[in-house]
C-alpha cells in the first residue's frame, strides 16, 4: 500500500493488480492525494494537474464503488480549487455527457453515479466561479432523475444539495425546479432517497424564501406524507427539515443579504400547522376529507411520531432563550394537542399521544433550559394544572351540564394533567434540592395544586399526581415525611370518597417508593401508622359496597409499598401481615366450596381484587425483604398459594358464568400468582407444580384471551449483539421513548401507569423516568412465560418431553393469526426455560426431549417474523449449550448447511445463516477446523449476494459471530475475510446501510482476533494493519451514524493493540466533530474512544482538539476557549443518557490525572467557572476580601459556542455538573500532594516561580480554592454542599501548616477565617439535612484542631457552632428532627460528639506541648515576641472553651461508647439490648445506627480515656454538672439507670464499669479490625488504652487480673503479627510497657503488704510473689510474662530475623548486619526495655525460667546492632541493649537466696557468649569495641562478683581490655579509660584487672611525650587516662600511694611545653599543657615530700615545671591588664594558682 502513496496513480502497478485488490489500491491513493492537495499550493500542482485530471476522469469511467467515487469527486474539486480551473468546464461537460448517456445497464450505473457525485463536489467547492453552467447541470440532473433508479435519485439529491450549498443565492433561477423534484423524492419508496431529499430541501430553504412563506403549508403537508411508512432515519431527517422551516418562518433569518419578508408567520400559525399533522395526519385545516370530519379514522402513528420530533427540532432551532420567552404559549398549545378528541380516540391512541407530548416537553424544557428557567417553566406548568383542576371541578359541580359533556371534559383533562404532572415531576426531580424554593413558595402552591388532582375523577390523573409527588420526594427528601403526613391525614378524613381512597393511597404508595431513593429515610413510626391504615381499609372494605373495590385495592397497595421500606420496618409487622394473608384465602376445601356456591359477580370481583392485592404484597415482600423469607415463612405461605392455584383453575368457569366483567380481575389475579411463584424456589411448591404447569400450558396455548400478538415477548429473548439485525427494535436512540410505540406495528402504543397502579412504588429501570407497565393481558402472558422458564428446569425429563410434544401439537392445531400468537408464546416460554436451564448448568435430557425441542426451534428459524427468527437463533445456541453434545451440535449445523444449499428464499437463508453463527455462542468456541471452513465458505457466498441486502446483512453478522467464537483457530481465514470485508465496503451501495453496519461488526471482531499481532513486523502484519485502517477510513466516510460509530469502535480496538499505528491527528478531530451528533450511539462511541485515549495520551488528545478548533469554525462545541475539557464539562449538562455522562466524567477524570497539575490554572479556572453558576442560587453573600477572578462575568463561555447562540443556548452548569467540578477540585489537591511539596509551601513556590515564571503551584491559588469550596458549601443543592464541605476539609488538612511568608509566625489560612466560618454557618441551621450538618461538624473539628485560628474570638465563632449542636444533643429525642429516620439523629449526634472528641484530643496534646504555668509567666514577662503569647493564649483559651463543656461531654461520650459496645455484640446476644434502644438510637433503627457508631467511636474512646486520665479516675459527685442535662442521658454510672433509679453505685463500681467498657471496646476492635479499618483508628485505639493505663487505678485493676492482662497481650501480639505499620507497632509497645508496669506495681504491692503483715523488719527479706511461684513454671495462655516474651520476640525477630532460633544455622543476607530504620530502632529499644523489666514480675524460680530467653535476646540484639559506625556514635538500639543488660545483671533476683546459683550460672554463660562472638584477637570484627567493652564492664561492675571471678572469664575479659588499650583509635581508648574508672573501685572484682592493666595505661601515657595530641579526641583520651591513674591513687592504701604518685608526676611534667614550643603548639597540646599544670598544682601540695624529692632528683623536670609556672603567671598578668582596660566581663584566668613554687 505504500506504493499507492504518490502524487500520481502508479498505473503500471495498478494494471498488474487483481480485480479484487484494485479498489483498495485506488482508495488508498485517493486518500493520500486528498491529504496532499489540502496542504499543496498552486505551483506544486500546475505541472501535474493535467495528468491528474486525466487519471481521475479515467477512474470516474471505471465503474468506481461508492467510497471511491466520493473521493474522486472530492479530489477533482480540490484539484481545481488549488490549481488552475481552465479544464473544469470540460470536466463538467464530461460528467453531464456521462449522465445523459442512454446506457442503462447495471455495469454503467456506477460511472453515472460517480459523474453525479463529481458535479456535486465541484459546484460545492468552486461555487460561483463556475458561472451559469449550473443551469445546464441542474436541468440535466433533473431530467436524469425521471428515469433514474433509487441509487441514482439518492445521488442526484445529494448533488443538488451540494450545488445549492456552493451557489447560495445565485442559484435562485433553479430553486423552483429543484423544489419540485425534491418534493417527489420526499415521498419516494426508497427511504435513503427520502433522507437525501430532506437534506436537499433543508439546504434549499436557506435561500428559497417561498418555502417558508407561500409554500409553507404545502411543504408541511409534504413532510407529513414523507413520515408515512417511514423508518427512523427518515423521521429524523424530515423532522429536521420541518422544524427548521417552521422556525425560519416564525423568526426569519437576519443578515446583510437577507431580503425583507413580506409576511411573517406567527407562532400560533406555525404550531397549528404542526398540530394539523399531529391530529389529522397532514390533510391540512382547509382540506379535511369527509372521512376525517366523520371522525372514523385514526392518525397514522408514523406521522404523529415524526411531527413530535419536528416539534422538538422547531423549539431547539429557536433556542433556549426563545423557549424561555414563549414557554407559556408553547405549553398551552402542546397540552391542547393532548386534549383534542382526535388525539385520544382509543386508549392506545391516548397513551401514544401522551408519550409524544411528554417527549416534546422533556426534550425541550429538560435539555434547553438552565435551572432558573426550569423553575420558571415548572411554575407555568403548575398554573396549567391549576386551571385544569378548576375547570374540571366546575364541570363536575355544575348539575345543569349534560353528563356527556362532563365525561368529555374529564377525558380531555385527564390526558392534559397526566402530561403536565409527569413533566412537572421530571423537572423537579432533575432540579433536585435546588427546587426547594419552588415548592416552598406559598404564592404558587405547587403541592396544593398537585395534591388536589388526587381527587380527580380519572384514575390516570390521580396516578400522575401521585407519581409527581414521588418525584418531589426524591428531589427533596425533607418533603417525604410532611407529604406522607398530609396524605395519610386526608386518607383518613376522606375515607368515604372512592376517588380520595384511591388517589391518596396512590400518593402514599408512591411516597413510600421514593424512600428507597432517600438515604436519610423516614421516621420508623410512619410505617406503623400506614400499616394500621392499610389494615383498617381491608377490614372495612366489605362494610360499604360502593367502596369495597377501592378500599381493598388501597389496603393491599399500601401493604405492597410498605415492603419497600425493607426488613428493618417489616420485621416488626410480619406476624400481623401473615395473619392478613391467611385471612384472604379460604382455610379449607369446605370454605372454598361455600365460597363458590355463594358468590355473585360483584363479590367475585372484590374477592379477586383482594387476592390479587395479597399476592402482589407477597411479591413485594419477597423482592424487598428477602432476609425475612425464612423456611418458616415460606411454609406458612404455601397453603395460601395452593388455594390461589386452585382458584386460578376455576377462573375460566367463573368467567363463563359472570361474563366479561370478571375477565380483567381474573387476568390481574393470574398475573400476580405467576409473579409470586416465579420468585419462590420451585422446590418449595413441588406439590402443586403439575397444577401450575397445566395452567401455564393453557395460558400459552389459548390465543383467544389475548388482545394483541405476543411479539412483545421477543426483544428480551434476542441477544443484545444481534440488535443490529433488528434495526430500530433494540437500538438505543435519543427518541427511543416515542419510537418504541411503532414497534409491533403500533399495536401496543407503549405502556402506561394506569395499566398497573402497583408499579408506582417500584424502583425504575435505568433510563426510565416513569413506570410504563404493559396492559394486564400482556403482563400476565409475560409472567406466565417467566414462570414457565423457572419451572421447566425442575420438571423431570419424561414430563419435559410430554410438555414439549403437547405444545408442538397445539401450534399445529391452531390456524391463521392465532397460530402465530401461540407459536410466539410457546417459543418465548421454551427459550426462557432453556436460559434458566443453562444458568443452573442443567441438561435438557435424552432424544425424546431433544426431538420436539429441535422441531420447535427449526420451525421458528423459518418464520416470516424477523424477531422470531433472531430469537430462534439465540434459542438454538442455548439448546446446544444445555445438550452439550458435539454430535448433536454437528447435526444442527448440518441441518442448516443443507437448508442453505437448497433454499433460495430470503427468510430461510437469513434464519439458517444466523443459526450457523449463533450455534457456538455458549459452547466455548468451535473445535473442528473442517466445520469452520465449511461455515466460512457458505457465509462468504451468502454475504456476496448483491441481489438481497437482507441476506448479506444476516450472513455478515453471522460471520462476525463465527469469528468471535472461533478465537485463534480463525487465523487461517483472517486475510481472506479482511479482503472480503474491504471489497464489500468499497462496492456495496451506501443506501444499504444495514450491510455496512454488519461489515463494521465483522471488521471489529477481525481486529480483536488479530489482537497484539497488529503491532508486529511479521511479513503479513503491515498488510493486515493497512487493510484494517483502510476499512476504518471507508466506514468513517459513510453518511450513516451507526457505521461511523463502528468505525470509531474499530479504531479504538486498533489503538489498544497497535497504538503507534493509529494517527491521532486524524482520529481526534473526527471524534470532536461528532461530540454533538444527533445519534446517541455515535456519541457514546466517541466518548468511549476519548475515554480510552485519555488514559494513555491525554496531552496529545487535547492538543489535536485545540488544533481542530483553531482550523474549523463549524464545530458544534466550543473547544477553542477552554479546550476539550471545557467542552466535555458542557456536554454533561446537555446529555441525559446516564452511561454517556458516566463516560464523560471518567474521560475528564483521566485527563485530570494526566494534565491537571501541568495546567493547574486552566483546570482551576474551569472548575471555578462551573461552580460559579451556584452564585445564582446561593443566598449567603460571598466574601470578597480576597482576590477575585478578573473576568468573573463570563462564566458560561465554556459551555456554548458563541458563533450561533440561538442553536446552542447558554445553559448554566446544573447541580450534578457542579458536584463533579467540586470533586475535581478535591482530586486536583490530592494529585498535587503526590507530585511536589512546593504546591503546599508558599515560600518555595514563590522562589520557583521567580526562576521559572511559567511554573504554577496550588498554594498560589489558595484564594480560588477557598472561594470554590465556599460557593459549593453554601449552595441550595445538598449534594453540592456535601462536596463543598469535603473540599473545605481537604483544604484545611493540606494547608493548615503552610506558613505565611509575609507575616512570620502566622499561617496562610488565617486570612480566610471569615470565609470558613461563613461556609460552615448555614450547615448548622435548623432546616439543614443531618448528613450536611454531620459533615460540617467534621470540618469544624478539623478547623479548630488545625491550629490556624490564633485569636480566641475567632475561635469562639466556630466553637459556638459546635456548642449549639451540643445543646441540641442534650435536648435529646424531643429536639430530634421529625423529617428523617431516627438513625439520622444518631448520625448527627455522633458527628457532634466525635467533633468534640477530636477537638478535646487536640487540646490535650497542645497542653502537653505547652510549658508549665510558672514558666509561662516568665515567658510572658520577658518575651518581646508577641507570637508566643498568642500561642499560649490560644492553647489555653481553647482548653478553657472545651473544659467548660467537659461536664456534659464526658457523660455523652460514655453513653455513646456504651451504645457502641452493645451494638457490637453478636446476634445471639440480641436479647440483652435495651427494649427502648440506647442513649442515641432506637431499637427499631439498630441496623441503620450501626455504621454511624462504627464511624465515630474511635475518637470518642480516645477522648474519654484522656478525660479519665486527667481526672485520675476520681469520681466526681454524680449530680455535679448534670443539671445542665435536660434529659437522663446515661450518666457516670453507665447504663445502671435501667436497673433502679434509687440504687447509687459506689465510686469503685462506676470506675470498674468505665474501665471494662473502654477496655472491652478496645479489645473487641483490636481482636479483629475489619479489613477496611483505617490505620489511624487502630493507632488511636491503642493511644486510648495507653492513656487509660497511664493512671494508677486502671493499672491496679489490670495488675490484679492476670487473665485480663494476658488477653490484652495476646490481642496486641496478633496486631503486631498482622499489621506492618511502625505507628501501630510503636503504639502497641507503649501499651505493653503500661501492662508490665501494672504487673510490677501489683507485685510490689503484694510484697509490701506481705512485709507489713509478717512484721518483717528487714527490707532484704523477699517474700515469694510474682509469676512462677515455687516451681518456676509459666503456662502459655495464662502467663503474663510468657505472653510478653512472645510479643517481644515477634517484634525483635520482625526487625532482626537473625535472632530467630530456627534461622541461626541459616546465613542471612550474606552475613552482613542488617541496618534498621529509625522506627525499627525505636521498636527494638522499646522491646528490650520491656524484656529487662520482666524478671521483676517473676518469683525467683520464675525468673530463672525466663532468664535464658531474656539474655539470649539481649545479647543477640547486641551482636546484630553493635556495628561500627562512621560517626562513632552508638545507636539507640545498642544503648537500649546495654541498658537492658544492666537492668538484668543488677536485678535483685541475681542475689536472692533461691535463685542466686542459677542466675550466676546463666549470667556467666551470657558473658561467655559475648566474649565468644567478640574476639578481636582471633578475627577481624565489625562489632563496635566500645559497645562490647561496655557490655563486659556491665557484668564486671553490676553483677554479683561470683559471676565474673572465674579464672577463664577473668582472663578473657582482661585480654579484651588489653587489646583495646593498644588501640590506635582515641575514641575507643577514651571510652576504655572511662569504663576502667568505673571498674577499678569495685574491689571484689578489680584487683586482677589493676595488676594486669595499670602498666599498659602508664605506657600509653608515657608515649604522649613523643607524640603530643593533635585533636580534641586525642586530648580527651589522655585526660581520661590520667583520671584512671588518679582513681587508682585514690583507691590505694596510704603507704602505697607514694609509688603511684611517683608514677603520675613525671607523666604530667612530660605533658608540659617550654615557652618557645607553647606559642607554636596546636590547641590540643596547649590544653594538655594547661591540664598537666593544673593537676601538678593540685597534686603537689597534697604530697609535698614526694614532690620535693622528685624535683631534687631530676633538675630537668624541675626546670620544665618552673618555666611552665612562670609562663602561666606572666600570661595571667597580661590578660588581667588587657581585660581591665577593655572592661570585659569575664576576668578570671583559665588556671588559678593556689600555691607558689618559688621555694622549691
Amino acid at each position: 500500500m505504500e506504493q499507492a502513496h504518490g502524487p500520481l496513480l502508479n498505473e503500471e502497478l495498478y494494471s498488474q493488480l487483481s480485480e479484487s485488490k484494485k479498489p483498495e489500491f485506488v482508495f488508498e491513493w485517493l486518500r493520500f492525494l486528498q491529504k496532499l492537495l489540502v496542504a499543496a499550493n498552486k505551483d506544486d500542482i500546475n505541472e501535474k494537474q493535467k495528468k491528474l485530471v486525466e487519471q481521475l476522469t479515467a477512474l470516474l469511467e471505471s465503474s468506481p464503488g461508492p467510497p471511491v467515487r466520493k473521493l474522486i469527486a472530492k479530489n477533482l474539486a480540490l484539484l481545481y480549487n488549488v490549481g488552475d480551473t481552465f479544464s473544469v468546464y470540460q470536466t463538467i461537460d464530461k460528467c453531464n455527457e456521462i449522465i445523459r448517456s442512454k446506457d442503462d445497464s447495471p455495469s454503467y450505473l456506477p460511472t453515472k453515479l460517480a459523474a453525479v457525485a463529481c458535479l456535486g463536489a465541484l459546484y460545492e467547492r468552486l461555487g460561483r466561479m463556475l458561472g451559469n453552467t449550473y443551469l445546464d447541470t441542474v436541468g440535466n440532473l433533473l431530467k436524469a432523475m425521471k428515469s433514474a433508479e433509487s441509487q441514482g435519485r439518492y445521488e442526484i439529491m445529494l448533488s443538488l444539495q451540494k450545488l445549492l450549498s456552493g451557489q447560495g443565492a445565485a442559484a435562485a433561477p433553479c430553486h423552483r425546479d429543484i423544489y419540485k423534484a425534491a418534493r417527489s423524492c420526499l415521498t419516494d419508496r426508497s427511504m435513503a432517497v427520502r433522507c437525501a431529499a430532506a437534506k436537499c430541501l433543508l439546504e434549499l430553504q436557506n435561500e428559497a424564501v417561498f418555502m417558508w412563506t407561500t409554500e409553507l403549508e404545502n411543504v408541511t403537508t409534504l413532510c407529513f406524507k414523507a413520515f408515512e411508512g417511514s423508518n427512523y432515519d427518515v423521521r429524523v431527517s424530515v423532522s429536521k427539515l420541518l422544524g427548521a422551516i417552521l422556525a425560519t418562518a416564525v423568526v426569519p433569518k437576519q443578515g446583510p443579504g437577507a431580503r425583507q419578508v413580506a409576511r411573517k408567520t406567527s407562532l400560533e400559525e406555525a404550531m397549528d400547522l404542526l398540530a394539523s399533522g399531529f391530529l389529522r395526519g397532514g390533510s391540512g385545516f382547509l382540506r379535511v376529507s369527509g372521512e376525517m370530519l366523520k371522525g372514523s379514522s385514526s392518525v397514522n402513528r408514523d406521522i404523529r411520531i415524526g411531527v413530535t420530533q419536528a416539534y422538538v427540532v422547531f423549539v431547539s432551532t429557536l433556542g433556549g432563550q426563545w423557549l424561555e420567552l414563549n414557554f407559556a404559549a408553547l405549553l398551552a398549545h402542546i397540552l391542547e394537542l393532548v386534549s383534542h378528541p382526535k388525539a385520544t380516540q382509543t386508549p392506545i391512541d391516548a397513551i401514544c399521544c401522551r408519550h409524544c407530548v411528554s417527549f416534546i416537553l422533556r426534550a425541550t424544557v429538560g435539555s434547553l433550559l438552565g435551572e432558573k428557567a426550569q423553575i420558571a417553566a415548572a411554575k407555568e406548568i403548575c398554573q396549567a394544572v391549576g386551571k385544569q383542576k378548576k375547570a374540571i371541578d366546575a364541570a363536575m359541580s355544575d348539575s345543569n351540564m349534560e353528563t356527556k359533556v362532563g365525561t368529555m371534559d374529564v377525558s380531555a383533562s385527564q390526558h392534559v394533567l397526566v402530561c403536565a404532572l409527569q413533566e412537572l415531576g421530571s423537572l423537579v426531580q432533575g432540579l433536585g434540592s435546588t427546587a426547594a424554593p419552588l415548592l416552598q413558595d406559598s404564592t404558587i402552591g405547587v403541592l396544593d395544586k398537585v395534591t388536589s388532582v388526587l381527587l380527580h375523577p380519572s384514575v390516570s390523573a390521580r396516578l400522575a399526581a401521585a407519581w409527581c409527588l414521588r418525584c418531589f420526594a426524591v428531589a427533596l427528601p425533607s418533603e417525604v415525611s410532611p407529604l406522607l403526613d398530609r396524605c395519610t391525614e386526608r386518607l383518613s378524613a376522606l375515607r368515604s370518597s372512592p376517588e380520595a381512597v384511591t388517589g391518596y393511597s396512590f400518593a402514599v404508595a408512591a411516597l413510600l417508593g421514593a424512600v428507597q431513593h432517600c438515604p436519610l429515610g423516614i421516621p420508623h413510626g410512619k410505617g406503623k401508622l400506614i400499616m394500621t391504615q392499610a389494615e383498617d381499609f381491608l377490614r372495612t372494605a366489605i362494610q360499604n359496597s360502593r367502596l369495597s373495590i377501592q378500599r381493598t385495592q388501597a389496603g393491599w397497595l399500601l401493604f405492597s409499598a410498605l415492603m419497600t421500606l425493607g426488613p428493618a420496618v417489616v420485621h416488626y409487622h410480619l406476624p400481623r401481615i401473615l395473619l392478613l394473608w391467611k385471612s384472604v384465602f379460604p382455610q379449607s376445601p369446605k370454605d372454598w366450596e361455600t365460597e363458590r356456591s355463594r358468590g355473585d359477580c360483584f363479590t367475585w370481583q372484590v374477592t379477586l381484587e383482594e387476592r390479587a392485592g395479597a399476592l402482589c404484597a407477597m411479591k413485594s415482600f419477597v423482592l424487598h425483604c428477602g432476609d425475612l423469607l425464612t423456611d418458616d415463612v415460606i411454609e406458612r405461605l404455601l397453603p395460601l398459594l395452593t388455594f390461589a392455584v386452585a382458584l386460578s383453575t376455576k377462573l375460566p368457569a367463573l368467567n363463563k358464568s359472570y361474563g366479561a366483567s370478571l375477565k380483567s380481575a381474573s387476568v390481574v389475579f393470574r398475573q400476580r400468582l405467576y409473579e409470586i411463584l416465579a420468585l419462590l424456589p420451585p422446590k418449595t411448591y413441588e406439590g402443586i407444580l403439575n397444577s401450575v404447569l397445566k395452567e401455564l400450558v393453557a395460558e400459552l396455548t389459548l390465543a383467544d384471551n389475548q388482545m394483541f400478538a405476543a411479539t412483545f415477548l421477543l426483544p428480551s429473548l434476542c441477544h443484545q449483539d444481534d440488535a443490529l439485525l433488528l434495526g430500530a427494535w433494540l437500538q438505543e436512540t435519543d427518541h427511543r421513548f416515542i419510537e418504541e410505540q411503532l414497534k409491533l406495528g403500533g399495536i401496543l402504543g407503549g405502556g402506561s401507569l394506569e395499566h398497573d397502579p402497583f408499579t408506582i412504588y417500584e424502583r425504575l429501570a435505568d433510563g426510565e423516568f416513569i413506570p410504563t407497565p404493559l396492559p394486564p393481558v400482556l403482563s400476565m402472558i409475560r409472567a406466565a412465560v417467566d414462570l414457565f422458564g423457572v419451572i421447566f428446569p425442575c420438571v423431570d425429563v419424561k414430563h419435559r418431553a410430554q410438555i414439549l410434544d403437547h405444545l408442538t401439537e397445539c401450534i399445529k392445531q391452531t390456524k391463521g393469526s392465532k397460530q402465530q400468537t401461540v407459536q410466539l408464546n410457546v417459543f418465548a416460554a421454551f427459550c426462557c426455560g432453556l436460559k434458566r436451564l443453562a444458568c443452573t448448568k442443567g441438561s435438557l435430557g435424552p432424544e425424546e426431549v431433544r426431538r420436539p425441542a429441535v422441531t420447535l426451534v427449526m420451525r421458528s428459524l423459518e418464520s416470516a417474523n424477523l424477531l422470531l427468527r433472531c430469537a430462534a437463533a439465540e434459542t438454538l445456541a442455548r439448546l446446544a449449550q444445555v445438550v452439550a453434545d458435539s454430535a448433536f451440535t454437528a447435526k444442527l449445523a448440518q441441518t442448516s448447511f443443507e437448508k442453505l444449499k437448497s433454499a433460495r428464499d430470503v427468510i430461510s437463508r437469513t434464519g439458517h445463516s444466523m443459526a450457523l453463527g449463533s450455534l457456538y455462542r455458549y459452547l466455548g468456541g468451535i473445535v473442528s477446523s473442517q466445520h469452520l471452513t465449511a461455515c466460512v465458505s457458505i457465509l462468504y457466498t451468502l454475504s456476496q449476494d448483491s441481489t438481497s441486502p437482507e441476506v448479506q446483512t444476516w450472513a455478515l453478522h453471522s460471520l462476525s459471530l463465527l469469528i468471535d467464537s472461533s478465537g485463534p483457530m480463525y487465523h487461517a481465514h483472517v486475510e481472506s475475510s479482511l479482503s472480503l470485508v474491504l471489497l464489500l465496503l468499497l462496492t456495496v451501495p451506501l443506501t444499504h446501510t444495514e450491510v455496512h453496519q454488519s461489515l463494521g461488526g465483522c471488521l471489529n471482531v477481525l481486529i480483536t482476533t488479530l489482537g497484539p499481532e497488529l503491532q508486529g513486523n511479521s511479513t503479513s502484519a503491515p498488510q493486515l494493519r493497512t487493510s484494517c485502517l483502510v476499512g476504518c477510513a471507508v466506514m468513517q466516510d459513510n453518511p450513516d451514524c451507526l457505521v461511523q460509530a463502528q468505525a470509531i469502535s474499530c479504531l479504538q480496538q486498533l489503538h489498544m493493540f497497535a497504538p503507534r499505528h493509529v494517527n491521532l491527528s486524524n482520529l481526534v478531530p473526527s471524534l470532536c466533530v461528532n461530540l454533538c451528533s444527533s445519534h446517541l450511539l455515535l456519541r457514546r462511541a466517541v466518548i468511549a474512544c476519548l475515554r480510552q485515549l485519555a488514559q494513555r495520551e491525554a496531552a496529545e488528545v487535547l492538543e489535536h482538539a485545540m488544533v481542530l478548533a483553531k482550523e474549523s469554525s463549524k464545530l458544534d462545541v466550543n473547544i477553542s476557549e477552554t479546550g476539550l475539557e471545557g467542552a466535555l464539562f458542557g456536554l454533561l449538562d446537555r446529555e441525559s443518557d446516564q452511561q454517556l455522562c458516566r463516560d464523560i466524567r471518567e474521560t475528564l477524570s483521566h485527563i485530570l490525572s494526566s494534565m491537571a497539575v501541568e495546567k493547574l490554572s486552566h483546570w482551576l479556572k474551569l472548575c471555578n467557572d462551573v461552580l460559579s453558576a451556584s452564585a445564582d442560587f446561593t443566598t449567603a453573600p460571598v466574601d470578597t476580601t480576597q482576590e477575585e477572578e478578573e473576568d468573573g462575568g463570563d462564566d458560561d463561555s465554556i459551555f456554548t459556542s458563541r458563533k450561533d447562540d440561538q442553536f446552542h443556548p447558554i445553559i448554566k452548569p446544573r447541580w450534578p455538573t457542579r458536584v463533579f467540578a467540586a470533586e475535581c477540585v478535591c482530586r486536583i489537591i490530592m494529585q498535587c500532594e503526590n507530585i511536589d511539596v512546593a504546591h503546599f509551601d508558599m515560600t518555595m513556590a514563590q522562589e520557583r516561580k521567580l526562576k521559572h515564571p511559567k511554573s504554577d503551584f496550588l498554594v498560589i491559588h489558595l484564594a480560588d480554592l477557598i472561594r470554590m469550596a465556599f460557593i459549593a458549601a453554601t449552595d441550595h443543592s445538598h449534594a453540592l454542599r456535601l462536596s463543598g464541605l469535603e473540599a473545605l476539609l481537604i483544604i484545611i488538612r493540606k494547608f493548615a501548616t503552610v506558613p505565611e511568608p509575609e507575616f512570620p509566625g502566622h499561617v496562610i489560612l488565617e486570612q480566610y477565617q471569615a470565609n470558613v466560618g461563613a461556609a460552615l454557618r448555614p450547615a448548622f441551621s435548623p432546616d439543614t439535612p443531618p448528613d450536611v450538618t454531620a459533615k460540617a461538624c467534621q470540618v469544624c473539628s478539623a478547623w479548630i484542631g488545625s491550629g490556624v485560628v490564633s485569636d480566641l474570638n475567632d475561635l469562639r465563632r466556630v466553637h459556638q457552632l459546635l456548642a449549639t449542636s451540643l445543646n441540641k444533643v442534650q435536648a435529646g429525642k424531643e429536639a430530634q428532627n421529625r423529617l428523617y429516620n431516627e438513625s439520622t439523629s444518631t448520625m448527627e449526634t455522633l458527628a457532634v460528639l466525635k467533633a468534640w472528641a477530636e477537638v478535646y484530643i487536640v487540646t490535650v496534646e497542645r497542653q502537653k506541648l505547652c510549658p508549665p504555668k510558672e514558666k509561662q509567666f516568665l515567658k510572658l514577662e520577658t518575651s518581646a515576641n508577641d507570637d508566643s503569647q498568642d500561642t499560649i493564649t490560644s492553647a489555653d483559651g481553647l482548653f478553657n472553651l472545651v473544659q467548660s463543656e467537659l461536664g456534659t461531654l464526658n457523660k455523652l461520650w460514655l453513653a455513646a461508647l456504651q451504645d457502641h459496645a452493645l451494638l457490637t455484640l453478636p446476634p445471639e446476644y440480641a436479647d440483652q439490648f435495651p427494649a427502648e434502644g440506647g442513649a442515641f438510637y432506637t431499637s427499631e433503627t439498630i441496623e441503620g445506627a450501626r455504621p454511624h457508631y462504627y464511624n465515630s467511636w474511635v475518637p470518642i474512646l480516645h477522648a474519654t480515656a484522656l478525660w479519665l486520665n486527667s481526672t485520675g479516675f476520681i469520681v466526681i459527685d454524680p449530680d455535679e454538672g448534670s443539671s445542665r442535662l435536660s434529659r437522663p442521658v446515661t450518666p457516670t454510672m453507665l447504663g445502671h439507670e435501667f436497673t433502679s433509679a434509687n440504687v447509687v453505685a459506689s465510686p469503685e463500681d462506676v470506675n470498674t464499669d468505665r474501665f471494662h467498657l473502654i477496655l472491652g471496646i478496645s479489645i473487641e476492635f483490636l481482636c479483629s479490625p475489619r479489613p477496611d479499618a483505617p490505620m489511624e483508628s487502630i493507632v488511636t485505639c491503642l493511644h486510648a488504652l495507653q492513656s487509660l493505663l497511664d493512671v494508677v487505678w486502671p493499672r491496679c485493676k489490670i495488675g490484679s487480673s492476670q487473665e485480663l492482662g494476658v488477653e490484652l497481650l495476646n490481642v496486641l501480639h496478633r496486631l503486631i503479627l498482622t499489621r506492618e505499620s511502625p505507628f501501630i507497632q510503636l503504639a502497641v509497645v507503649e501499651v505493653v510497657e503500661q501492662i508490665i508496669r501494672a504487673a510490677q506495681e501489683h507485685v510490689k504491692e503484694k510484697r509490701r503488704s506481705a512485709e507489713v503483715d509478717d512484721g518483717a523488719a528487714e527490707k532484704e527479706t523477699l517474700p515469694e510473689f510474682g509469676e512462677g511461684n515455687d516451681t518456676g513454671g509459666l503456662v502459655p495462655g495464662k502467663s503474663l510474662v510468657f505472653a510478653t516474651l512472645e510479643l517481644s520476640l515477634s517484634i525483635l525477630v520482625r526487625q532482626l530475623p537473625q535472632l530467630n532460633p530456627k534461622l541461626v544455622a541459616v546465613p542471612i543476607s550474606n552475613g552482613k548486619h542488617q541496618l534498621l530504620t529509625e522506627d525499627g530502632i525505636k521498636l527494638v529499644a522499646a522491646a528490650l526495655g520491656i524484656l529487662s523489666e520482666l524478671t521483676s514480675v517473676c518469683s525467683p524460680a520464675g525468673s530463672i525460667s525466663i532468664l535464658p530467653t531474656v539474655l539470649y535476646l539481649i545479647t543477640g540484639v547486641l551482636k546484630e546492632t553493635a556495628v561500627k559506625k562512621r560517626d562513632g556514635c552508638m545507636s539507640l538500639a545498642v544503648g537500649a541493649a546495654l541498658q537492658a543488660l544492666k537492668a538484668v545483671v543488677s536485678s535483685p533476683m541475681a542475689r536472692a537466696e533461691k535463685s542466686r546459683v542459677a542466675w550466676t550460672r546463666l549470667l556467666r554463660s551470657a558473658l561467655a557468649t559475648i566474649l565468644e562472638f567478640w574476639n578481636p584477637e582471633m578475627t577481624q570484627s565489625e562489632l563496635d569495641e566500645v559497645s562490647m567493652l561496655t557490655a563486659i564492664s556491665i557484668f564486671l561492675v553490676s553483677a554479683n562478683p561470683e559471676v565474673t571471678c572465674v579464672q577463664c572469664l577473668e582472663k578473657k575479659c582482661i585480654n579484651r581490655f588489653k587489646i583495646i588499650l593498644g588501640s590506635k583509635n582515641p575514641v575507643v581508648l577514651m571510652h576504655c579509660y572511662t569504663l576502667l574508672q568505673s571498674l577499678f573501685p569495685n574491689r571484689a572484682v578489680s584487683t586482677p584487672y589493676i595488676h594486669s592493666l595499670t602498666v599498659l595505661i602508664v605506657e600509653r601515657l608515657r608515649e604522649v611525650e613523643k607524640e603530643k595530641p593533635s585533636t580534641c579526641t586525642e586530648l580527651q583520651a589522655v585526660q581520661e587516662g590520667m583520671k584512671t591513674l588518679e582513681t587508682l591513687v585514690s583507691m590505694a592504701d596510704e603507704q602505697n600511694r607514694v609509688h603511684l604518685v611517683v608514677l603520675i608526676l613525671p607523666i604530667l611534667i612530660s605533658f608540659l611545653l617550654d615557652e618557645n614550643a607553647l606559642t607554636s603548639a596546636p590547641n590540643p597540646a596547649k590544653s594538655l599543657h594547661e591540664f598537666a599544670l593544673q593537676n601538678l598544682m593540685r597534686i603537689g601540695p597534697q604530697y609535698p615530700s614526694i614532690f620535693q624529692k622528685l624535683m631534687g632528683s631530676s633538675p630537668a623536670m624541675k626546670a620544665r615545671l618552673e618555666g611552665a609556672v612562670k609562663g602561666n603567671q606572666e600570661s595571667v598578668k597580661a590578660k588581667t591588664a588587657a581585660e581591665q582596660s577593655k572592661c570585659l566581663r569575664n576576668s578570671s584566668p583559665s588556671i588559678q594558682l593556689k600555691t607558689t613554687f618559688s621555694h622549691f
